[in-house]
């Protein structure tokens, strides 16, 4: 392995931008970082296999395998961070800060920098010794559509008993999280002169009856589907984004909305996207083919650990903390379908994701160092 430090390790990891963004302005690859952990890795003994996504813009996985056998443990981390507003962070979000026992970065929170904890993890792990595998994953695109956990998903490749995903939990067991589904309605109206209404279709008095049946959609989830396990209990609902017409003087020619639905883990996509359309089907049928639904991207199932290993008391026993449950949505419940036992597990806190001046304070170093040292021992060994 290099002779690199643990914030050596984490300089270079900052230093290697990988935006991910549906703006392919700003959107980038992530190909630098990916050849940075796969050399690392491939020193520390590891077997590399890189992996562009299909479709994707230069966009690519990372899986590093060391051991054989079946099962083994899975340390599973994204590579791209969010984008960035210069004109808010103090300092390059590119070139990493020490300060006040904290080091500063975008992503050294959220979540690349969950690599440079592995590394040093296993500076002083018998490697040679293991007795089942230990794989690491880097991610792709799990800041906008999650394509390199789908992707790695549906290959099939490995079939760990366990697998951690490094998200910043504050080192508490994340064991269920809701799911994320976003959807934009576009109404086509007929513009016209607002001073004879009935020459023209006012697309935003469609979408007051659209909002309508959504609205009663979201009174009838609140109690149908509740889980208590959520700080939040029911699914939400939320109306993000609405834009239409262009002048007060105008009948409105066309309407916009964006809205999501965060789902618990009794309700699937696929029920979800069902009742969604079931609560607009009335506005449809009185307004033919003025409404048109789509998704904005492919839908993030909620999340609940299979625990058939046992990683629910081993994670307790080894951080002291009881696991929750998490409103936000990871990439759990790819990692899932590969069959083995899956929870959110990482240093650092979800209050700094996505936030300038993103920072990991380094109190968490020697905890998450031993916590996936323990794990890869009670797993591996």
């Amino acid at each position: 392995m290099p002779n690199l430090s643990f914030i050596e390790h984490y300089q270079s990891i900052i230093g290697a931008p990988s935006i991910s963004a549906f703006e392919q302005s700003i959107d980038q690859s992530n190909k630098q970082l990916i050849e940075l952990l796969s050399g690392w890795f491939e020193t520390a003994g590891f077997h590399i296999t890189i992996q562009k996504l299909p479709g994707s813009r230069n966009k690519y996985n990372m899986l590093a395998k060391i051991g054989s056998g079946e099962g083994g443990l899975l340390l599973s981390g994204h590579s791209d961070t969010v984008p960035f507003d210069e004109h808010q962070w103090r300092s390059d979000p590119f070139v990493l800060k020490q300060k006040d026992h904290k080091i500063f970065g975008l992503g050294a929170c959220d979540m690349k920098g969950f690599f440079a904890f592995i590394l040093e993890a296993i500076k002083t792990v018998p490697l040679h010794q293991l007795k089942k595998p230990l794989y690491v994953l880097a991610t792709a695109d799990e800041e906008t559509s999650m394509a390199g956990a789908r992707f790695f998903a549906q290959q099939q490749l490995i079939k760990p008993d366990m697998a951690i995903i490094g998200e910043p939990t504050e080192l508490v067991p994340i064991y269920k999280h809701k799911g994320h589904i976003a959807q934009s309605l576009n109404i086509k109206g007929k513009a016209g002169h607002s001073s004879d209404p009935d020459k023209g279709v006012n697309a935003i008095e469609i979408m007051y009856q659209a909002i309508g049946q959504l609205m009663d959609l979201q009174t009838k989830l609140r109690t149908k589907f509740h889980d208590d396990a959520f700080s939040v209990p029911h699914v939400t609902m939320n109306l993000g984004h609405i834009h239409g017409g262009d002048g007060e003087n105008r009948i409105c020619g066309h309407c916009k909305l964006n809205f999501d639905m965060r789902a618990v883990p009794e309700l699937s996509d696929e029920h979800a996207l069902a009742l969604i359309d079931e609560a607009l089907a009335p506005v449809f049928a009185k307004y033919p083919n003025r409404l048109n639904l789509e998704l904005m991207y492919p839908t993030a199932p909620a999340f609940s650990c299979r625990d058939e290993q046992n990683i629910l008391a081993i994670a307790e026993q080894l951080t002291g903390k009881k696991f929750q449950s998490a409103n936000y949505a990871t990439e759990a419940p790819f990692i899932n379908q590969l069959g083995c036992d899956t929870i959110v597990l990482g240093p650092g806190s979800i209050e700094q994701a996505h936030q300038p001046d993103e920072f990991m304070s380094l109190d968490y170093v020697n905890p998450t160092v031993n916590i996936l040292q323990q794990m890869i021992s009670k797993v591996c060994f």
